[in-house]
């Protein structure tokens, strides 16, 4: 005689538990990301055809100083009044042996505000000093690849 055993029914409900998991995994890998994507504030630099290469603005502890076009300017990504640069900067750079400043300014920013910096910067005892800028493309169009310094 044969036996038929029951078995337990199959389940007809969802279970989102592991999918539960998997989304906790990519919150957590996207706040933990997130942060390493900004870096600086964001301008829209000065386009120019033969700048220098200068691969010391993107290190960590780099001093760069952001002047955007409406005038507020930033020492890293933190906002600063303009006299508050030559303290702060001489500050900084006291303990490091490349004491450069690196700034970008936005291409439509007053000039003025941009002499005030660089003279804010000097007075704090930088030896040289980095503007950044951006390459442009022999399409015509610009491709963020390069700096120029002046020392």
């Amino acid at each position: 005689m044969a036996y038929k055993r029951e078995g337990a029914s199959p389940v007809s409900d969802i279970n989102v538990t592991p999918m539960a998991d998997v989304m906790l995994v990519l919150l957590i890998i996207f706040m933990v990301i997130t942060p390493m994507l900004q870096k600086g504030i964001s301008v829209d630099m000065t386009k120019a055809d033969n700048p220098r290469t200068m691969s010391d603005a993107d290190k960590e502890d780099a001093i760069v100083i952001a002047l955007t076009r409406d005038g507020k300017t930033f020492l890293q990504s933190d906002p600063i009044a303009l006299d508050k640069i030559t303290p702060e900067v001489k500050e900084r750079i006291a303990s490091k042996l490349d004491k450069t400043v690196y700034i970008k300014s936005d291409r439509m920013a007053k000039y003025g505000d941009v002499v005030e910096v660089v003279d804010n910067v000097r007075a704090a005892g930088v030896e040289s000093l980095g503007l950044l800028t951006e390459r442009v493309s022999k399409e015509g169009s610009s491709a963020p690849a390069g700096e120029n310094v002046v020392q």
